[in-house]
């Protein structure tokens, strides 16, 4: 066996066994996200199942003899999967309906009866094309000498990821909403087996075209290097992502409530705007009720429900904008960053530089120099 060989193998085995170890700690656990867990670890495991095909071929297990029946590919059950994970991430109390979503595992099926009918046609095969049926014979060509596998199952990757993508749009509505943050991971999975499917085809593609495909496995270093780099990825986000909350329920207010609750945040954005009340550096939730002659809690509820905002937050956002400004008058430009934050409102420089890094995302001295 060549050194390169060893490495290769080396390289699938930690992927498929990461995948295992990442799969059963998914598949057991049992925190908010308990289904597309068991949805991830599934996938984990067809990719894992996969790679050890793959080391066994290299060991010459799997060519024509007992296990060339056994080990199956298949390749077909990925984009399912891709789709329910994703499914399961933002439908509350998702559940497998065999009666409606069987149809989504059909191409597995077709995959699996089709590939065993082409390798039960070594039994009949005695060298010449008369041995085989018409099926068996073209079965065997489109089969096993073109990438049909390799298309189709990238197509369905493709279709299911796409699929996804509208999931994750369309999943917010009067009752639950996806916290995006939880989900960029999600996102980034989908894009990365979008990339790796397009690699695929292209790898693929150029072996057929330009080298013997059919007797030549060239391609399949590529292709299941990327593959058990993309398990072990994937074991890794799905473990640390494991029990982040993606979907949260919202508060359904009836109509009395919600127009009494939008007035209120009328009249805070108006003491904000024109009294320019988030300059008081005391300012706090019960001076603003008392201002208001409102009672805290519907202040909160308002500010919660309704702009969608915590209230130290409401009111550091005025208070960055009104620093902002003042930056932008020449007549200021004498004076610290720190000496204009206390007049837009801010009463010590860790709150100041705490609201500012929260909200922009960037240091205080970035607001000064842009």
């Amino acid at each position: 066996m060549k050194p390169f060989e060893i490495f290769f193998i080396v390289l699938l085995s930690i992927g498929a066994f990461q995948g295992i170890i990442y799969g059963i700690i998914l598949w057991y656990n049992n925190g908010t996200n308990k289904v597309a867990n068991r949805f991830l670890a599934t996938i984990l495991f067809f990719f894992s199942y996969r790679l050890i095909v793959e080391i066994l071929k290299l060991f010459g297990i799997g060519f024509y003899d007992f296990f060339y029946h056994i080990l199956l590919e298949y390749n077909w059950i990925y984009g399912a999967l891709i789709y329910f994970f994703i499914k399961a991430c933002v439908t509350p109390n998702f559940k497998l309906n065999i009666k409606n979503d069987w149809i989504h595992f059909l191409p597995v099926i077709i995959e699996f009866i089709w590939s065993n009918f082409i390798k039960s046609q070594n039994f009949y095969w005695d060298g010449t094309r008369e041995s085989l049926s018409w099926l068996g014979y073209w079965g065997y060509v489109v089969w096993m000498l073109y990438p049909t596998q390799y298309i189709i199952s990238v197509g369905l990757i493709i279709f299911y990821i796409n699929k996804s993508n509208k999931l994750l749009i369309q999943s917010n509505s009067e009752t639950f909403q996806l916290i995006i943050k939880n989900i960029r991971w999600i996102k980034l999975v989908l894009k990365f087996m979008k990339i790796y499917s397009v690699l695929v085809i292209f790898v693929v593609l150029i072996d057929f075209l330009f080298f013997e495909y059919a007797f030549n496995r060239s391609y399949h270093y590529p292709l299941f290097a990327g593959m058990a780099l993309l398990t072990y990825w994937l074991g890794i986000q799905g473990f640390n992502k494991k029990d982040k909350v993606i979907i949260k329920t919202k508060t359904v207010l009836e109509p009395k409530e919600k127009e009494l609750l939008s007035a209120l945040a009328h009249k805070i954005e108006q003491i904000m705007i024109n009294s320019k009340y988030y300059k008081n550096p005391d300012l706090s939730l019960s001076l603003l009720s008392k201002e208001l002659g409102e009672k805290s809690y519907l202040i909160t509820k308002c500010l919660n429900l309704v702009i969608g905002k915590k209230f130290n937050d409401y009111i550091n956002e005025y208070r960055i904008n009104e620093l902002k400004e003042l930056l932008k008058d020449p007549k200021n430009e004498n004076y610290t960053l720190l000496s204009l934050a206390f007049e837009a409102g801010f009463n010590s420089k860790a709150s100041f530089n705490r609201a500012v890094k929260k909200l922009t995302g960037k240091s205080p001295s970035a607001l000064k120099s842009n």
